[in-house]
């Protein structure tokens, strides 16, 4: 299969963030010294500086169901919590009061 301009062009917003295999960063790569003005817009592509994370508005709604989720985690461990505390405390008593005396 031949690679066409067109499949490097496609290719190179991944390649410019660093998010393709070393595979593709071979396969753009080795396109790239084939095209010289192809290799240009790469490298001024490189060249734009990229935000790490961008930061995505939630709607209210989407805020709710983060918190009504968060509330329901935060009930699910304490009621797992006070169960691992009751069964040993029970364990403790029970050996206390009915362990067997030598």
């Amino acid at each position: 299969m031949k690679i066409t301009r067109n499949v490097i062009l496609d290719l190179l917003p991944l390649y410019s963030a660093k998010e393709v295999s070393a595979d593709t960063r071979a396969l753009v790569e080795k396109y790239l010294k084939t095209d010289p003005e192809l290799a240009n817009v790469a490298k001024q592509l490189e060249a734009i500086e990229k935000p790490e994370d961008i930061p995505v508005p939630l709607s209210q709604e989407d805020k709710m169901k983060a918190y009504k989720r968060a509330r329901r985690l935060k009930l699910l461990y304490t009621i797992i919590l006070a169960g691992a505390i009751s069964i040993i405390l029970v364990t403790a008593l029970f050996a206390f009061f009915f362990g067997s005396s030598y």
